[in-house]
């Protein structure tokens, strides 16, 4: 069992809307906003600093802070994304080279120049190999290719949602998370693909931020299909509006042209509670906005 301690700990990303991840400062003085130099799986990286937790219990092993970055340090770094441009103008030129079916997304590389990544998008597989050995003898140094989602594309690439702001996942969120169309269905919106999902093709990411919320009310509230007595009598729910709590209720004694009435959920006792359903077809249309 690993040993747990107490220790400082600082965050860091290394894009604007990208994963933070954990360095030990070691006897360094760092600030939320600083630049500095650490070591990562890819090589030697410059980060910007987004958390200072002065008392963290860990049981991993953290990798310390080479350094504060320099001035020197930060001109290098303005170098590489200059550099990168043309770096991918030539991996656009060597893909219709090879007449490989493959897009081309984006290029990073290493703050030390020790690796470059390419990455792209495709429909299916593709073998690369010959790419990698021309990209090496030009660049002289190691090469990674990562084929990507869309998901991914439009967090690197951004871009503007529906909502006329920025893409969540290109301005704040850190990490991708899962969406279903369950969500959609709980929270009573259009099964419409165009209305739930986003530019890149997949369900949007902020039918999520409300979800606790549904879920919690859905709990209190009896569901569209459920039995329910009222004052004026026992009935089939078929609305409910969750945030306002009002249910239109098919009461039983009524004619079948008769219109549903509406009653507080706190107005009705629930006999037998209905279940969000999704039919087969909703399911079978809509498969593909769920996939990452």
């Amino acid at each position: 069992m690993s040993e747990v301690k107490t220790t400082k700990i600082i965050g860091v990303k290394f894009k604007g809307a990208g994963k933070v991840y954990h360095f030990s400062p070691g006897y360094l003085h760092i600030k939320i906003g600083d630049n500095v130099i650490v070591e990562t799986s890819r090589g030697v990286e410059m980060g910007t600093v987004a958390l200072v937790d002065n008392a963290r219990e860990t049981s991993r092993s953290l990798k310390h802070v080479l350094r504060l970055a320099t001035e020197k340090d930060m001109s290098l770094a303005k170098k590489n994304r200059e550099r990168e441009k043309d770096i991918l103008e030539t991996f656009s030129n060597k893909i219709v080279e090879h007449k490989l079916s493959m897009k081309p997304i984006s290029v990073e590389s290493t703050f030390d120049g020790s690796k470059i990544l390419f990455y792209f998008t495709a429909d299916s597989r593709v073998d690369f190999r010959e790419l990698v050995k021309d990209l090496a003898g030009i660049y002289r140094t190691r090469i990674e290719l990562r084929q990507i989602g869309v998901r991914d594309e439009a967090k690197m690439l951004g871009g503007l949602g529906i909502c006329g702001r920025g893409f969540c996942c290109a301005t704040f969120l850190g990490d991708f998370q899962p969406v279903s169309i369950k969500m959609a269905k709980e929270q009573s919106l259009s099964l419409n693909p165009t209305k739930i999902s986003g530019t890149c093709g997949r369900l949007m990411c902020c039918l999520k931020y409300e979800q606790d919320c549904y879920e919690e009310l859905i709990k209190i509230t009896p569901g569209v299909g459920s039995v329910v007595d009222t004052r004026e009598g026992r009935g089939f729910v078929q609305d409910a509006n969750l945030l306002t709590g009002v249910l239109k209720v098919k009461l039983q004694k009524n004619e079948n042209d008769a219109p549903p009435v509406s009653f507080k959920k706190e107005d009705v006792k629930l006999i037998k509670a209905g279940q969000v359903r999704i039919s087969k077809e909703e399911a079978a249309a809509l498969k593909a906005l769920e996939k990452e």
